[in-house]
């Protein structure tokens, strides 16, 4: 027990070093091509945040740990919303989720419709596979695709309005095309790679010891998945959203939440297919079902939050992130229970 745990710490650590290090890189690649702030948080940030989660939940599959893979999914998306929670309570100069810009909701919006989707498919229990691919899992993927598609051509229109608006005011400027420019996107470019490969070094060691830790101490490998390897995995995303909010980026530090969540459950496509015993869907315990609902309910509260802008601080919190805070930990009990 005590090496697994030593090698969950040390995995844990590498993980979250490598995603801190990952969403730098990201983060220095889309200012030098230009990306707008939501864009770069939804889709950047949440992609690169989001590879311990995948890189661990492959890695869980091909050891046949299923339930310790699709904990990890659901929980993940409950303790990105603890994170919310979280920077509100590090922040206290501004309240983080007034300044967020009132397009989060369509990113809100997809990553809640994949979980109820994703919590639907494991209900219904009568997924297929067709060429090592569950028919849930790409319609997931599918769906994906088509919320980002979306989000895109709102920020294409919100940055054309941007440009126009400079042109006007004669404020536009030349871009920098020069050597430096290029230089500094292929260094960013390799540290966003060695980062990479770090992260696919960490994850099966992280997915190894955490099966090793359910199997003993008698707790079932979901909650495992949900609670400690959730947490661990989600650390890169709590480390790039304090130090965005700390920047007084709240929109990407908000975005790359929302956008982990919709991508985690685009991430089912690529666990089915490394797990070969049948549709992945299938499989799992329904009790993720509940774990996928109940952070259906934290996101609805933290996008409410962010909607409605009247309420006051009080002490030292918002009443929304107390709510998510609490709701977070009675969650986690419910899926212990």
């Amino acid at each position: 027990m005590l090496i697994s745990w030593v090698f969950f710490l040390a995995s844990a650590s590498v993980i979250v070093y490598a995603g801190s290090k990952l969403s730098h890189y990201g983060d220095r690649i889309a200012d030098l091509t230009g990306l707008g702030g939501l864009w770069i948080g939804v889709i950047l940030m949440a992609g690169a945040t989001s590879l311990p989660e995948i890189f661990t939940d492959v890695s869980a599959a091909l050891i046949d740990a299923p339930d310790l893979a699709v904990g990890d999914l659901f929980g993940s998306n409950m303790a990105n919303m603890l994170i919310l929670g979280i920077i509100d309570l590090v922040h206290r100069q501004k309240r983080v989720w007034q300044q967020a810009a009132f397009e989060h909701a369509l990113s809100a919006g997809l990553a809640m419709f994949l979980t109820g989707l994703a919590a639907f498919f494991i209900l219904l229990g009568q997924d297929v596979k067709h060429l090592g691919i569950g028919s849930g899992s790409a319609i997931l993927l599918l769906f994906y695709i088509l919320g980002m598609r979306l989000i895109f051509r709102q920020e294409s229109v919100k940055r054309r309005q941007r440009e126009q608006e400079k042109v006007a005011e004669g404020q536009a400027g030349e871009e920098d095309k020069g050597p430096s420019k290029r230089d500094g996107l292929k260094r960013a470019g390799v540290g966003f790679g060695l980062a990479a490969l770090a992260l696919l070094l960490a994850a099966p060691i992280l997915a190894t010891s955490a099966n090793q830790i359910a199997e003993r101490s008698g707790v079932s490998s979901g909650f495992v998945g949900a609670s400690l390897v959730a947490i661990a995995t989600s650390l890169p995303e709590l480390v790039t959203a304090i130090a965005a909010v700390r920047l007084g980026a709240f929109d990407l530090a908000v975005g790359n939440l929302f956008g982990s969540n919709a991508f985690n459950m685009a991430a089912f496509f690529f666990v089915d297919t490394a797990y070969g015993s049948g549709p992945l869907l299938n499989v799992v315990s329904h009790d993720h079902a509940m774990t996928a609902l109940w952070s259906i309910l934290l996101m609805s509260t933290a996008l409410m939050g962010i909607i409605y802008r009247v309420e006051k601080r009080y002490m030292l919190i918002e009443p929304d992130s107390f709510v998510i805070i609490l709701g977070y930990c009675l969650g986690l009990w419910l899926v212990f229970r």
